[in-house]
């Protein structure tokens, strides 16, 4: 039997794969963990699920590069390449990168609810509405006229926003 050219790199592979479906597996039932005992709805769970599995897709990416014998100077030469290109992309594309990050923001610290009534004190274009729902880059929001509003991430996190509290006579209005 012949030796493998490549089998120390194949038993790497293995062993990566391995560690990071194990990983990536405590990860999301830390997090699942974390929203269901903070009361978040399971599409920002799934949401925050999606983001963490893209990251551990491309660490995995880079680990595999270095397990097969990539130089460090390629791998470097590469990843700050990689991150010039995203970096210039994010910059002409900065709303949707704030806007995703507010996402992830307001999923963490988790400063109001779905159904909560909110008002946004925007000197321009003052809101009180309710929560309907809080995407990856925009949260929806009803006025009390039914009027729909998407309303950026990123503003929220920009301007002042207080909980209204819901009186008893508005609680079959915004049930």
């Amino acid at each position: 039997m012949e030796n493998f050219e490549y089998s120390k790199e194949l038993w790497r592979t293995g062993i990566v794969l391995v560690v990071f479906v194990i990983l990536n597996f405590i990860i999301t039932k830390l997090t699942k963990r974390y929203a269901k005992a903070s009361h978040l709805s399971e599409h920002r769970t799934n949401l925050i699920s999606k983001y963490i599995d893209f990251l551990m897709f491309a660490l995995f990416c880079v680990a595999m590069i270095a397990v097969w014998g990539s130089k460090s100077e390629d791998i470097f030469t590469f990843i700050g390449t990689a991150l010039t290109i995203i970096g210039v992309a994010f910059f002409a594309q900065w709303s949707i990168l704030s806007n995703i990050t507010s996402g992830i923001i307001l999923f963490f610290t988790f400063p109001f609810r779905i159904g909560d009534v909110i008002r946004v004190h925007d000197k321009d274009f003052p809101i009180e509405a309710q929560i309907e729902d809080i995407k990856a880059f925009h949260t929806l929001l009803r006025t009390r006229e039914g009027e729909l509003i998407t309303y950026p991430n990123s503003l929220l996190l920009q301007k002042g926003v207080s909980i209204v509290p819901i009186k008893q006579e508005d609680k079959e209005f915004y049930d």
